[in-house]
């Protein structure tokens, strides 16, 4: 994770809702909750270099990461909870 974190090609997308984004969250990050993830494909698809998805526990990225993989993206990982992710953080 921390390497694929050090990529400036890697995108991190928080699939929390915006409330709870907008109460602390990764740096860099952007909020796509879980419940808009499939009407937000193409944004996804456009994204270059590896995507990691976290949430609060890794409940809510570990299904969008299955959202994303079925709809064809195979470089999307999941980072698990903020608090995990948080330990890569600068």
């Amino acid at each position: 994770m921390e390497e694929l974190l050090a990529n400036p090609a890697t995108t991190v997308v928080d699939v929390r809702e915006t409330g709870e984004f907008a109460g602390g969250h990764f740096e860099g990050a952007i909020n796509i909750p879980l419940g808009i993830v499939p009407l937000r494909l193409d944004e996804f698809k456009a994204m270059n270099g590896p995507i990691v998805v976290y949430c609060r526990s890794g409940n809510r990225s570990g299904m969008a990461m299955s959202l994303l993989r079925q709809a064809g993206l195979s470089e999307v990982y999941n980072g698990g909870g903020l608090n995990d992710m948080l330990i890569y953080q600068n």
